[in-house]
């Protein structure tokens, strides 16, 4: 009687044997990780496999829950009404402080300068201070 194993390819079944101690690229999430460095008998690491390294492909940064929600930034500061030159003076803020809460109720685009005075203030920021957008 002939013995099927469940995995068929060579690299899974070294994958399947060795598994938890060499982990997949973050990357391409098919090739092994390649070796950092060894340090008291002990392996570490890189994030990626060596393809990925040597064509330079990086991992790509997780898109923000707002975004994912469909909020857009606007052009102005809803606390101040400050006009930003550039994008990133502006942040999205979740009024209850919550990241998870993503309706669009939640979300309001604020300045940097804002985010400074709503850190120091003595309260949070409550809901009824700004009229939601429709």
């Amino acid at each position: 009687m002939i013995k099927r194993t469940l995995v068929a390819c060579p690299l899974q079944r070294f994958a399947y044997k060795y598994r938890m101690k060499r982990p997949l690229c973050l990357v391409c999430k098919q090739r092994f990780c390649a070796v950092n460095y060894h340090r008291d008998e002990q392996v570490h690491y890189r994030g990626r496999c060596e393809h990925c390294i040597k064509k330079n492909q990086r991992i790509k940064p997780p898109i923000a829950r707002w975004q994912t929600a469909g909020y857009k930034k606007k052009p102005a500061c809803d606390r101040c009404s400050f006009r930003s030159k550039y994008a990133s003076q502006l942040l999205v803020y979740h009024v209850d402080g919550n990241q998870h809460n993503t309706g669009l109720r939640n979300l309001k685009t604020i300045c940097l300068n804002c985010v400074e005075e709503i850190k120091r203030m003595d309260r949070p920021w409550t809901p009824g201070e700004l009229e939601p957008d429709l």
